[in-house]
């Protein structure tokens, strides 16, 4: 798979920054590198990008994870993959329960690095098809303020269009349809990615990102929400 991606490298070794960037320039892709978490996340704070390799152990106050976090606050969609010289079972379920794409261990050939990148980039694509495909009928669903034109992937509140990522999109129509009942983190998940997660633990790491993301779109106040409601230990149920 041939792709003009926008990718962000952060690592902290000078080498491996270049390793990935010349790696992955031979395959189209727009390469922008950090040098720590500070770095990193000054570029995040208003770039998005299709996918971010990250190294866990970043040197310097902001570790791997903490950039991780933000990457999940700020562009929830973006495809990341972990790459780590400690590949410790606690490390990987940490990155596991952060929803990483894949978690690759230094050192790695050029050819294992553009695997990897290419399956994560196909399955983001594929599953972008499915959720485009699964909406073309045309109907308009209406719960309280909310109108959702299904075929045309819009949204409004209050007739105020809202700017919705595709997983967000995703995830307000399914608790709109499903007003009837609260709906599990697991079943969540596998509406905005496209698995079901086996451990519940897990489906609440990975889930509350994207319903902190919705909620500072529809809501007023996201401290006191009104229409994505939060039923403690059991999951969500939309309240329009």
């Amino acid at each position: 798979m041939t792709s003009e991606a926008r990718t962000l490298v952060v690592d902290d070794e000078a080498s491996i920054r270049l390793f990935i960037e010349k790696a992955l320039e031979r395959t189209g892709h727009e390469v922008t590198t950090a040098a720590n978490g500070e770095e990193a996340l000054v570029i995040l704070r208003n770039t998005p990008f299709d996918l971010v390799i990250l190294d866990l152990r970043l040197g310097g106050k902001i570790n791997g994870l903490k950039v991780l976090e933000g990457i999940r606050w700020r562009w929830p969609d973006t495809a990341v993959i972990i790459l780590t010289a400690h590949g410790s079972l606690e490390s990987a379920m940490t990155a596991i329960e952060g929803n990483v794409d894949r978690y690759l261990l230094k050192p790695l050939t050029p050819g294992e690095l553009r695997q990897a990148v290419n399956e994560v980039l196909e399955e983001r694509r594929q599953a972008s098809q499915r959720f485009e495909s699964g909406y073309r009928n045309h109907d308009i669903l209406e719960r309280g303020p909310f109108v959702i034109d299904l075929s045309k992937h819009t949204a409004r509140l209050n007739d105020v269009m809202l700017d919705l990522t595709p997983s967000e999109f995703d995830l307000l129509v399914h608790l709109m349809r499903n007003t009837h009942r609260v709906v599990s983190p697991p079943e969540l998940v596998e509406v905005v990615r496209d698995y079901r997660p086996e451990h519940l633990y897990e489906a609440r790491n990975i889930i509350k990102w994207y319903i902190h993301r919705l909620r500072t779109k529809v809501e007023h106040d996201t401290s006191h929400p009104r229409y994505i409601l939060n039923v403690r230990g059991v999951g969500y149920r939309f309240g329009g």
